[in-house]
């Protein structure tokens, strides 16, 4: 079962991506869950050009509503999902996950929160701004200091909202 539903997910993710490049965005991610309502697919869409689609700072509402009309009929003629569902279209969101080395270039200047396995002053968790990335470390500026971090440390990160 999990295999199955492991194929439809890449699938889905397949023809979601060619949905979301005819609209210059891309897949964030793909997650077919069973959830309280029943079975949710969900699609979250990226914009690598935060200015590239419509002149407009990431994904839009637009956007994913064109995506979740085409997506939508194009699962329906394809048939890959053979339960209930409920499609979901969304974007990561302003305290979006970072992932790897890229996603944290994508963000320098940014504030980001980090999770690391390795205390640093006691602490396991630290808010910054991203200042460098290389492929091996992270420069995070907290309260006027840059902190050095080994990505072999950092177990999860994200985006923190600036207001």
């Amino acid at each position: 079962m999990i295999a199955a539903h492991k194929a439809q997910r890449e699938q889905v993710w397949q023809m979601a991506k060619r949905v979301a490049n005819s609209s210059g965005l891309s897949i964030f991610d793909v997650q077919l869950r069973r959830e309280a309502p029943g079975w949710v697919l969900r699609v979250i869409l990226d914009c690598e050009d935060a200015t590239a689609v419509n002149g407009q700072d990431g994904v839009s509402i637009e956007n994913c509503q064109q995506v979740s009309r085409e997506l939508s009929a194009l699962l329906d003629v394809e048939n890959l999902l053979d339960q209930p569902y409920t499609l979901e279209i969304s974007s990561p969101g302003l305290d979006r996950p970072l992932r790897n080395v890229n996603e944290y270039r994508r963000f320098i200047g940014k504030l980001a929160k980090i999770v690391i396995s390795k205390d640093i002053n006691g602490q396991h968790s630290l808010t910054g701004r991203i200042r460098k990335v290389t492929d091996d470390e992270l420069s995070l500026d907290i309260d006027k200091q840059t902190h050095q971090i080994s990505f072999s440390v950092i177990t999860r990160g994200r985006l923190e909202v600036e207001l």
